[in-house]
């Protein structure tokens, strides 16, 4: 039964898509680009960003505390091996 909602779900959104066309993608395309660019949006998104690195540090002392010394050897050995501040995924942590 899920396979088949999803299946249908999956029809309609493909039907619904090709509908409103690459004229309709290309305003979405638009106005999500100028969102992103609203220096409120990216103050925001800076603010979220400086927090989580807080709260991750924060995380990180608590549970370095409880975690055997071979394990935190191994994080720290993984975080050296980054290059040019780039996570696996190719972000950076500016």
């Amino acid at each position: 039964m899920r396979r088949l909602t999803f299946i249908a779900g999956l029809a309609v959104g493909y039907v619904l898509g090709t509908k409103a066309g690459r004229e309709r993608y290309e305003q979405l395309k638009k106005s999500a680009t100028r969102i992103s660019q609203n220096p409120a949006v990216r103050n925001a998104a800076e603010t979220a960003a400086l927090s989580g690195r807080e709260y991750a540090g924060k995380a990180y002392h608590s549970v370095s505390e409880k975690v055997p010394e071979s394990v935190a050897d191994r994080v720290r050995s993984l975080r050296s091996r980054n290059h040019n501040g780039e996570d696996d995924w190719g972000t950076t942590n500016t």
